[in-house]
């Protein structure tokens, strides 16, 4: 029963957040462009179909990822794992010679975790898919997803190291936006919009309550950090750097066609 109260739960949740769009957008199209839409019982159901997939999919995050990412966070940050201490009288001293190096199965676990998510964000296909359509193929689907995806990741694992050595997350932001800066004034001018939206389609339904747990476990678990203060921020890295990773995507694609026209011209010229 309390599977059926938590679905039904979730699901009136989502028809609530789900709701005024539709109804802003279907009172645009009634009572503003004043024309019925085109296949209205397909957009119906689709709709229904939204709000139904919408609804297992939180319940499912809610049950499994929140819950997941925080336990790995607490297990890999464990002094039993760390040094393999074995009782409980060799803790005190572990805890006290754990370095920022021995948390390495928490950066290369918040690298892969970032990845995969991102991989996996449906928001980030839909991008990909509109901007290889709309660029007549110059924009690769599967290159572009990777480029966020290497982005969000490098970022979550800078973002569990700032949290585990305590600094400011500020220096961190301040020094990614000048990159940001910089690479805006270098990089081809047709990627530079989708590269700033792409820190946006992460912040979605896969990536956030992984990264969001996995911020606070690890807080909660390294010696000496507030989960308020240092908990929170991850999403900030996991928006930041896949704006750097899609401009130098696109750096490296234009510095390689350059290169092959460079050696096709040659080649040309040799055969002359």
């Amino acid at each position: 029963m309390n599977i059926f109260a938590d679905l039904l739960t979730t699901t009136l949740g989502t028809l609530t957040d789900v709701l005024p769009i539709a109804v802003i957008i279907f009172g645009f199209q009634f009572f503003v462009i004043r024309k019925k839409p085109a296949n209205l019982a397909q957009i119906l159901s689709g709709f229904v179909w939204v709000l139904i997939g919408l609804s297992f999919f939180l319940l499912g995050l809610e049950w499994c990822l929140f819950p997941l990412g925080r336990l790995m966070a607490a297990q890999l940050t464990d002094p039993l794992f760390i040094h393999g201490v074995e009782s409980v009288e060799q803790l005190a001293s572990a805890v006290g010679a754990i370095d920022w190096l021995d948390y390495y199965w928490v950066y290369l676990f918040a690298f892969l975790i970032g990845f995969s998510t991102t991989i996996a964000e449906p928001s980030l296909m839909a991008v990909a898919i509109k901007a290889h359509e709309v660029s007549g193929g110059a924009i690769g689907v599967w290159g572009l997803r990777i480029a966020v995806a290497i982005g969000v990741a490098f970022g979550i694992s800078l973002g569990c190291y700032r949290i585990v050595v305590g600094d400011p997350i500020h220096w961190y932001i301040i020094a990614g936006y000048v990159v940001v800066v910089i690479q805006t004034s270098f990089a081809p001018k047709m990627i530079i919009p989708l590269a700033y939206d792409s820190g946006g389609v992460t912040t979605s339904t896969v990536t956030v309550p992984l990264v969001a747990a996995l911020g606070l476990g690890l807080s909660e678990t390294v010696p000496g950090r507030n989960p308020l203060i240092d908990g929170f921020g991850l999403i900030a890295f996991a928006s930041l750097f896949p704006v750097i990773s899609v401009m130098a995507y696109a750096q490296l694609s234009e510095i390689r066609a350059q290169g092959v026209k460079q050696a096709l011209i040659k080649r040309k010229e040799t055969e002359e």
